[in-house]
């Protein structure tokens, strides 16, 4: 067995930097448990660490950067201190390491996603010397759910569901994670309780699609019940990330109007309005369809929030594609929204497909949406000014010399914020009732008192 500690008796330690997307993050937080529990301490600063560990995103082309330039940044960190190691894990792994092992010789080991049980064992190889250089299965074996958290105390991601069964045209996913897997419900409930008596008030329901939950696992789909399990522990708020148009039906819409404890929020990756555009994507809705459903969301009465995002420039995207999105955001029945540029990727059927848009001409549609969504969020905004909002309190910006928090209408990070003063001393994850005084991207406003539920 690899000894686990120092000659000078301490234990090793890891320091592990966590790219891409949320759910890479739940990733990330169930390494770090299981090299906890395997004896090893984790850092945060990589000077520290005699592991150096980045677990990585390769959805599309800059987060593939993103992740050589960060390998490379570590193995700079590495070169200059003797006995120091350097792992890679995550998507980069799955769809690259093949390929660019030999033009990485700082890498000790590349590590898949589907080799995170044996995490530990791989660790200790690889600081002994006997390590190979590449662990990639093809089979996803179970792990122990435990996690080290690396958000702030106070919400926590739960993820219900790896891969994908939907095979857009454009998205590596499917290739990179494999079939959908939902996980027992069960077993997200018992991480739920642990996260619930760690302090977590917020939990954010991830998945790469959540509305497909429990179909492969109970032959039919099984969001709300998972739902209504986890209402019974008590959040504050769950927060419902994700959910793909054509599966958010009635029966969902309802129960985050009905439920309290459901954030008055949900986030719909609908990627265009266009049907020809959709078509090529091999999206499983069409225009009419997303208005539809859009509507339907607005008739619940309850204010829900709506996230989405959007493709720009997809291969064969004509002015009037783009058109129909630009007036369909001009609109301004979506709260947020993220608008990017496509990017084409290898091994994807997107990838041969013509004509292509010039990447100037993709660029400047980004822009453009982002221009119109901003003034959409403004006027969205316009109308708290004098209302009273809870808001659970997360920091203090001190350029704006400012508290901030987010209402149930803002996810953490990607969304807006409310920037606040008070008289009440503040606790951060704690919920306090803000009169908003100005608005504009972002809501302004004063503490009222602390709310019933804080």
């Amino acid at each position: 067995m690899t000894e686990k500690v120092r000659n000078n008796g301490e234990k090793p330690t890891v320091g592990v930097v966590s790219l891409g997307c949320d759910k890479n993050r739940v990733d990330t937080e169930n390494v770090l448990a299981s090299l906890e529990a395997a004896g090893y301490r984790i850092v945060q600063n990589a000077g520290e660490a005699d592991v150096l560990m980045v677990n990585t995103c390769a959805f599309i082309t800059p987060a593939i950067r993103e992740s050589i330039d960060t390998v490379l940044e570590l193995a700079a960190e590495k070169a200059g201190r003797e006995n120091v190691k350097l792992m890679v894990l995550g998507c980069f792994t799955e769809r690259f390491a093949e390929e660019t092992a030999s033009e990485l010789p700082e890498v000790d080991a590349f590590v898949g996603i589907n080799c995170y049980h044996r995490i530990a064992e791989i660790t200790d190889a690889v600081r002994a010397g006997t390590a190979e250089r590449i662990y990639i299965e093809k089979t996803f074996t179970p792990y122990k759910r435990e996690r080290v958290l690396t958000t702030p105390a106070h919400y926590a991601y739960l993820k219900i569901a790896d891969g994908c069964d939907n095979f857009c045209t454009y998205c590596t996913i499917p290739y990179i994670r494999g079939r959908y897997r939902s996980y027992p419900i069960e077993e997200l409930v018992a991480e739920a309780v642990r996260l619930k008596a760690e302090g977590v008030k917020e939990l954010i329901l991830v998945a790469q699609d959540t509305t497909r939950y429990g179909k492969d696992l109970y032959g039919e789909y099984a969001l709300k019940r998972l739902l209504g399990e986890l209402l019974k522990i008590g959040f504050w708020k769950i927060r419902i990330m994700y959910a793909y148009p054509e599966l958010v039906d009635d029966g969902l819409i309802e129960m985050i109007a009905r439920e309290k404890g459901i954030a008055k929020y949900i986030d719909i990756p609908l990627q265009h309005v266009s049907d020809g555009v959709l078509g090529r994507m091999n999206r499983h809705t069409d225009g009419k369809e997303v208005r539809a459903l859009i509507k339907r969301i607005e008739a619940s009465g309850a204010d829900i929030a709506i996230r989405s995002t959007f493709i720009v420039g997809f291969p064969g995207e004509s002015d009037e594609d783009f058109s129909e999105l630009e007036n369909f955001v001009k609109e301004g029945r979506i709260n947020y929204a993220g608008f990017f540029a496509y990017s084409r990727e290898r091994g994807t059927p997107a990838y041969k497909m013509t004509p292509r848009v010039p990447y100037k001409v993709r660029k400047k549609r980004e822009n453009a949406l982002s221009r119109i969504q901003c003034a959409v969020v403004e006027a969205r905004h316009a109308e708290y000014l004098g209302k009273e909002v809870e808001v659970v309190y997360e920091g203090i910006d001190y350029v704006k010399n400012k508290f901030y928090g987010r209402t149930e209408r803002n996810a953490p990070e990607i969304d807006t914020k409310v920037y606040f003063t008070s008289g009440l001393p503040l606790d951060v994850g704690e919920i306090y009732k803000v009169k908003i005084t100005k608005t504009g991207f972002n809501l302004f406003g004063e503490t009222v008192a602390e709310a019933e539920n804080g």
